[in-house]
């Protein structure tokens, strides 16, 4: 089956890579301010110069090359494995949206609760978000799927999520390298919401399903935009 939007995703991501590296970015080790020029969650910038488009842009930026290979390697997996699931248009969707929440949620804890000036940058909360939707749409039985296949699937996305769960708590306590823990469980933990009120309409034929996505995903959207303006006025 072919998959447009892991590819495209997984294009767009690197078409961005090479295009700072051609414009002289660090393939390796970006600095903090290319980062920020070419769109990164600057908690600052956000914030207090209004510049909420961040919180997007962010989630096709990746720190170096090792960053990019790990997280495309990731969505390339979940996506081939979610597309099936929830089509072209909701893997987008599912990608655009938890990496927002993501974002989002990083930015209100770092600066809100720890008052922690913050810039980020990633696919890795989208991953996450894909991760999360995947273990809850796994769960349906109705799928044309043998039931011991669906768990195979289904325990293979949870050991994934709990891997790198556990990788990123360890960077807390070895800070070899700084990962955004708080990106990531935003990230799935809106994937889960997402994938429960989608489950019940995925065996009601195609109309039904696309009519209930077209559905969720802008209130999902809409909740996000109230979660931004919560973390607004928290900051003030």
């Amino acid at each position: 089956m072919l998959s447009p939007a892991t590819y495209g995703l997984v294009a767009i991501n690197i078409a961005v890579y090479l295009w700072m590296v051609l414009h002289g970015v660090s393939p390796t080790a970006p600095s903090s301010d290319a980062l920020v020029h070419y769109g990164a969650n600057d908690a600052v910038r956000v914030l207090f110069n209004g510049e909420w488009y961040r919180v997007f842009t962010a989630i096709f930026l990746h720190v170096g090359i090792i960053h990019l290979a790990s997280n495309m390697w990731c969505l390339w997996n979940l996506g081939l494995l979610g597309e099936p699931l929830i089509g072209p248009f909701g893997l987008a969707a599912v990608y655009v949206l938890t990496g927002i929440a993501g974002n989002l949620l990083s930015l209100g804890v770092n600066v809100v609760w720890f008052r922690q000036e913050s810039i980020g940058a990633g696919a890795s909360g989208a991953v996450f978000g894909i991760a999360g939707i995947l273990i809850v749409l796994l769960s349906n039985r109705r799928l044309p799927i043998p039931w011991p296949e669906l768990q195979r699937l289904r325990r293979s996305v949870v050991q994934f999520a709990v891997l790198n769960f556990v990788i990123g708590l360890g960077t807390v306590v070895i800070p070899v390298v700084r990962i955004d823990n708080l990106a990531h469980l935003g990230g799935f933990t809106s994937g889960l919401a997402l994938g429960l009120p989608l489950m019940p309409r995925m065996t009601a034929g195609r109309d039904k399903y696309l009519a209930r996505q077209k559905m969720v995903f802008p209130i999902a959207a809409f909740f996000l935009v109230l979660f931004a303006y919560l973390i607004y006025t928290l900051s003030r």
